[in-house]
């Protein structure tokens, strides 16, 4: 296992799950605290074990009672979003691409794809990932892609 300020540094002190900052100095005992999560991904079709990120605490011993999500923000006009977690697991495993969501307007959609780049960055940093904006129907599509 890492020690605890490696994997920090690395990940910038940000949660892999909620995306929010990780204090170091805080207690590894409160919630808000760094833990070190060593789960599991996929990587084509074999599964890399000991994959560690930084967690909160409290996300990590989320994560394991219940699947882990990475949350769209609120902020972000997009409809019908896909699972993130899902989605990336997907493109890890088969390649390819897929539509993650779709947008009323076309700056809706550049901001949803690069607030979802920035956000991969961090959640998946092994994997190379970009989207393509495709207009049609009225809307704009967002799909992700596996390079």
């Amino acid at each position: 296992m890492s020690d605890l300020n490696e994997v920090g540094a690395r990940d910038a002190w940000r949660c892999w799950l909620c995306d929010e900052p990780v204090d170091p100095e805080a207690s590894v005992n409160a919630d808000r605290g760094p833990s070190v999560d060593s789960g599991s991904a996929s990587k084509g079709k074999k599964k890399i074990v000991g994959i560690e990120r930084l967690a909160h605490r409290a996300c990590n011993t989320q994560k394991g009672k219940i699947a882990a999500v990475v949350p769209w923000p609120a902020q972000l006009f997009v409809i019908d979003p896909a699972p993130i977690v899902a989605a990336v697991d997907r493109l890890a495993r088969k390649g390819g691409q897929e539509v993650v969501a779709r947008c009323p307007s076309q700056a809706d959609a550049e901001e949803a794809s690069v607030w979802l780049l920035d956000r991969l960055s961090r959640f998946a940093p092994d994997m190379t990932l970009t989207t393509q904006i495709d207009e049609g129907g009225g809307q704009y599509l967002i799909k992700l892609r596996a390079a």
